[in-house]
This record gives structure tokens, sequence and C-alpha cells, in this order.
């Protein structure tokens, strides 16, 4: 089938890797989007017994409707301010929104259909479901509404969705649950537009606006206020007696609602495609994706994750410009580009891996993100945008332009990453003034410090600012300047400043540079010393000197030593609401850590990194009950990308060098299409062995560990041989 042909209309706009890739099955039917949607209870999967009331985490992802990187995500909302909005041992859904990341933001402009019949009201509509009449597929979601007896189903397209209601012989109604979302809209309207069209708009997170058109005539839309709640109902003419189902068409703008129609013109009235139709499409764009990685081998459940990790990894950041090119930029101005505007990244979770793997398939999505992250940069102070903590469009600029993605400047992205890495000042790194100044950054000096209580994660900053400024670093090689290359080089090494020799751990330092005296290694902190870690979980990481961080120690014994404690002693069971799924202190449910077990390669101990490696792939995904859990939330795809690229045998250690450290694959062999040059590569692994004896790469022995991303571009095979 050639995929190409099949899909040109709709996702050339998404980018240019439609490319004909061997498949010997529809790989779109391996993914299981309510993979990462349930949650971790017990001690065993947790690592401490809950005490707190709220949910610990899951992975928050969300089993809806949605294309790659795309503006809508159709989802079901079984809960607000919580995650993604849906959690699987929830049993009531509130309504389908449309935009969905997993951080508990967004859920814009719900609806959900009702009838009289069902008794809803304003304060009360919610309807029960069973999973036995839930279904999700890569752009599809179902579900039954047992309150209303409605069968829901929903597609998308990239700006816009299609809903298809079957209702009993009723009248049909429309509920739009306008004041909700997981960012408490303050303003909102909605209001009838034509004989069969209605039309609104809702704050949080973005003023989102939408225009919709219904396959029946509208009779009213009004907003009922009952027992201290709004919503809007859009009520329908002559609708009792049609067996016909009900069929929403709405598209999303983040500029106007005439943007809104736009797109809906432009991607679902224009053509006048089925649900059906649209629906076929959606699978077609989402099997060219992930059709890019071909696998043979492996259990049905390491299929299974594999490619739901993959689709996982596709579906943030979010497109925000419209059919004609405008979007609302970040002073807020509607302006028009000749690229895709897309939000800003979950730089701090997803450097690290997904948003290298995205540019191996997209490259032209990763293109125009960094295209937007200068627009952004150069509208907001000069700086290149970040997220949450730390400082990694660094590395993401670096890593993407080294592996030949080029449509992009690369002056004006290395302008932003200098004065991030130089320049102190608001919208640049927290303090950056006394870093630059003594290569590290202080923390409080106080006793007894909480969990959740906010300091400045001095440790976490040092080390990463360290790596930033390596990254930086490439990109000044690449232009030449070579004044600021030797200052960030050297800046680079200050990762060295917080190792406590004394302890074998990164350790805070107060002021007057003397070690923080309440030092509890295994004691988990959001933001004192660490970030969202401990010490054990702050270990190791300097991916672009390891063998400058284990020289840090006295020997390669007293490293394995270390690394042998961490995986192997317990932790200490403190609750900590986003530390979860341990394998001894090491914690895989977040992601500071998560480069770890790599360390063992650089004492030649390989082998035992790869034991924690396949103990993590095989025990830490598809956990809980229900085997749809991670370890952990997966952060707008890093822990689904990490599964994904250990699972085929390439890992992204150090994300801003173009080389991948090599793992022992679950598969035995992989075919892999890149979309910078539409040439597969090959991964085959001989034996069933944890230790490594030999990799080759175009038949020619590999030194050392990495493998460059030239010699992949290439269309080497890579073989893994162990025993």
């Amino acid at each position: 089938m050639n995929r190409s042909v099949l899909m040109v209309s709709m996702f050339a706009i998404l980018s240019s890797a439609s490319v004909q890739v061997a498949s010997a099955d529809n790989v779109t039917k391996k993914v299981n989007p309510f993979v990462g949607t349930s949650t971790l209870w017990t001690p065993e999967d947790l690592g401490y017994t809950r005490t707190e009331d709220k949910r610990p985490w899951g992975a928050e992802s969300f089993p809806g409707a949605a294309l790659p990187n795309a503006m809508v995500q159709a989802t079901p909302v079984t809960h607000y301010h919580t995650g993604s909005g849906y959690q699987y041992e929830d049993h009531q859904i509130y309504g389908f929104a449309h935009t969905c990341k997993g951080h508990w933001n967004l859920l814009h402009a719900p609806i959900l259909p009702v009838t009289d019949e069902g008794k809803w009201q304003a304060n009360n509509y919610c309807s029960w479901f069973s999973h036995n009449n839930e279904s999700a597929h890569p752009g599809y979601y179902q579900v039954f509404l047992e309150r209303y007896k409605i069968n829901a189903e929903i597609t998308t397209t990239l700006r816009c969705a299609y809903h298809r209601y079957t209702f009993p012989d009723v009248n049909k109604k429309l509920l739009v649950d306008i004041t909700h979302s997981n960012a408490h809209p303050r303003e909102y309207d909605v209001k009838q537009s034509g004989n069969n069209a209605f039309e609104g708009f809702q704050d949080g997170e973005g003023r989102i606006y939408f225009y919709a058109v219904t396959n029946f005539d509208i009779e009213s839309v009004n907003k009922v206020n009952q027992f201290g709640s709004i919503v809007g109902m859009v009520n329908f003419k002559n609708s009792r007696n049609s067996a016909k189902p009900l069929e929403v068409r709405i598209g999303f703008s983040f500029v106007s609602i005439e943007n809104a129609k736009k797109n809906l013109e432009a991607e679902l009235l224009s053509s006048n495609k089925s649900f059906d139709q649209v629906r076929a499409d959606a699978d077609a764009i989402w099997e060219n994706v992930l059709g890019h990685i071909q696998i043979e081998g492996g259990t049905d459940k390491q299929q299974t994750m594999f490619y739901s990790t993959l689709y996982k990894a596709f579906l943030f950041p979010n497109l925000r410009s419209d059919v004609n090119g405008e979007y609302r930029d970040e002073n807020n101005n509607v302006v028009k580009a000749d690229f895709r505007y897309y939000n800003t990244p979950s730089f701090w979770d997803t450097y690290r891996n997904k948003l290298i793997l995205l540019g191996m398939i997209t490259p032209d999505v990763a293109a125009d993100i960094i295209k937007s992250c200068i627009d952004k940069g150069e509208k907001r102070g000069g700086y290149m945008p970040s997220f949450f903590h730390g400082d990694h469009a660094s590395a993401f600029v670096a890593g993407s332009w080294l592996r030949g993605i080029r449509n992009f400047d690369l002056d004006r992205a290395y302008k932003l990453m200098l004065k991030n890495a130089t320049v102190p000042g608001r919208g640049g790194r927290a303090w950056l003034e006394e870093y630059l100044k003594q290569g590290w950054i202080a923390e409080k000096d106080t006793t007894n410090v909480p969990t959740w209580n906010e300091y400045k994660a001095s440790v976490t900053k040092t080390v990463e600012y360290a790596y930033d400024d390596y990254a930086t670093a490439l990109v000044a090689k690449e232009l030449k300047d070579k004044n600021n290359y030797k200052i960030l080089m050297e800046h680079s090494q200050n990762y060295k400043n917080l190792f406590d020799p004394s302890t074998g751990f990164w350790r805070g330092k107060i002021a007057n540079g003397t070690w923080i005296e309440d030092f509890r290694p295994d004691y988990p902190y959001y933001a004192y010393q660490y970030r969202e870690a401990d010490a054990w979980n702050s270990l190791f990481f300097a991916p672009h000197d390891p063998q400058g961080m284990v020289a840090l120690y006295p020997s390669a014994k007293a490293v394995e030593q270390k690394l042998d404690s961490l995986f192997n002693t317990p932790n200490g069971g403190y609750e900590a609401w986003n530390l979860t799924g341990y394998l001894g202190k090491y914690c895989h449910g977040n992601q500071p850590g998560h480069s770890i077990p790599y360390a063992y390669y650089f004492i030649d101990k390989q082998e035992k990194g790869q034991e924690i490696l396949n103990k993590l792939l095989n025990n830490y995904y598809g956990m809980g009950e229900e085997g749809l859990a991670y370890a952990g939330m997966d952060d707008a795809g890093e822990m689904s990308s990490w599964y994904a690229l250990n699972a085929i045998g390439i890992y992204t250690y150090s994300p801003a060098d173009p080389q991948y450290i090599v793992t022992v694959p679950l598969f035995n062999k992989v075919t892999f299409t890149l979309g910078t040059t539409n040439k597969p590569f090959t991964i085959r692994k001989e034996g069933n062995g944890v230790k490594i004896k030999e990799v080759t790469v175009g038949g020619k022995a590999l030194k050392g560990w990495f493998v460059q991303h030239d010699a992949l571009a290439n269309g080497n095979e890579v073989v893994i041989r162990t025993e």
C-alpha cells in the first residue's frame, strides 16, 4: 500500500514524512490508547504506603481521538483537575473535551449528548459507562453512555472534531459544558449561528474559539442556569422521529471564531467526507507515522507496548496555527507565518528523548517547533523559551541540527540560546548570576525541609545548566564562535562543583560554600537541592562527559558499588506524589534518573546496565491491576519515548549529540525509516543474552558504545551480538 498517495491531502499539512514504509501488517492495530490511563495504588507498585487522599500518578495519558501533534484532542472527561481528565478506574463521563496534554490543564470546550429522559440537570449530567462498551484506536474513540442510552463516537482532523451520537427514539440534545475545563474558565459564550450551526469561545490557558455544524436543524441554543451551575444547551428540531445519528462537526482556533469556521471548512466541510471516511484518514495518518518503525520478534505484549508508547510520543507538542497560517503570538497579537506554529514543548521532560525521536520520524514538525520557539524567544526578551525547570531547548536545537534537520535559522536560535547561557535577566535562567560567578547555585541553609516545599532545586539546576552549556557550545562550534565555544565548554564542567567525594553524591551547598548538613540521600524533594528527586536519583548526570563523571570516584569499583546500592537497596518508603515506581532506590516514575542505568557502561559493566533496562522495560510499563499503568507520569511522552527507543536498541543518552548509546533490543529485527533521508536502517539482534559482545555497523566493528546518527542515516545495518 502506498501511504503517500493515500494520505497526501491531509498529511501534507502535517509533515513531509509521507514515505513508503514496508509493512507486513497494519501497525495501528497494535496500539492500545488506554495504555497509560490507569493509576498505581499498591505499595509494591508505588514504593510507599499511601496516606494522602489524592490519587497517586499513573501515566496520566488520555484515550481519546487525536492526530499527531494536532490542535485537537477529543477525549472523554471522567474527572476534572486530575491528569488528563480520564482515569481508567472511574465510571462516569462528564463530556468530551477538545484539548488535552496530561498535565492537569486544558480540556477545552467539553460537550455531551443528553436526553430529557436521562433527567439531566445543569449540576448533574454525567453518564456512567462500562469499559465493556468502550473502545479506542488511533484517531477514534467510542463509548456507550448508559444514562442516556447513547452510543458516542469521535474522530478528528488536525483542527476539528467529528462527533457521531446514536440516540434512542427521543429528542436529541447537546450539552455544551462551557463553564468547565481544567483551567477554571471565567469568560465563555455559546450561541446559535444559523439554521444548523452554533459557535462560541472559552477561556483557560488561551482562549479557544469554536464553530460547529450539525446535521439537524437547531431550534435554540440556551444557557441553562440551575443550582449554581451554567451549561449551554443545543436543542434540535424534529429530531425524535429520525433514526439517523446526530453528527457534530466542530472546528477550533485560538485566533477567532472566523478562523475556527475556516478550519472546519478546509478540513471537514469542503470534502463532505463521512464520519467513517474521516476516521479512515486518521488511521492512515497514524499508520504512516508509526509505520516508520517495523519490528519483528518479541512477544505480543512487547509489540503492543512498543507501538502504544510510540503513539503516545507523538501526541504533544500541539499545533496552534490555523489553515490560513494565523496564530496568536507571545504578545497575544494575531500574526501570520509560513510555518506551523506549535505550543512550547515540555522541555524538562522531553528534551531527553522524545523531541529527538519526533525529529527522526517527522523532521518538518521538529523544525517548525524550533521556529515557533524562536518566534516566542524573540518576542519575550530575547531568551529561548524554557519549561518548568532548567533550560533545555539548547539540546533540542543542537541535536536536531546535527542530525540533519536544517530548515530553520540556526543563527537566530543560537542568539537566544547564548543569551540564556550568559546573560542573567527576567525570562532567562533562574539564579544564573551566581551560577556564572561561582560555577554552582547555592541552596538555603535550613533543616527538616518537607517534600513539597519549593526552593531553588540548586543541585539539579547546576548539573543541568552545565549540560545546556555543552549543548549551546555545540552550536557555537557549528557557527565558528570560538570564543563563546571555549567559555561554554568550560562551564560544561560545572557539574563537578557539587559532587561531594565524602558521600559519593551530588549535594547542595549553602552560600558560603559548605555542604548542607541536613543531608538525607533517600528523602525526596520537589525543589530542595533536587527537582522532583532525591540524591540517589540525581546520580551520574553528565551525558556530555560520562568518563569525567565516573572519574570523580576513586575507582570503577566504587562506581559499581554505588550503582548496585541504588538498584538493590530498598528505598526509604517516603510518600511523594510524583515519585513512584521504584527499583531499589531508583525511581523510574520520574525523569531525573532515567540516564543512570547506562552509567554501568562506562565502568565496563554493560551487562549490569542491561539487566536493569530489561527489568524496567518488562515490569515498569503495563503495571497495575489492568496492566495499563506506567511507573509514573508520561510527561508529554518522555516515559513512552524511553521505552520505545530502548525497545529498539538505541537511546539518546546525550540528546544534543548526533549519536545513540546501544542497548539490547527487545525485537529480533527493527527496520527504521528516517524522515530526514527516507532511507531505512536496520537493527538486528543475535543471541538472547544481556552482555553485548560485539556491535557492527555496516559490517564494521563499533568502537565504544555509541552509534553515530550519520551511520543510521546512510542506511547501515546495526548488528548487536549478545551472550
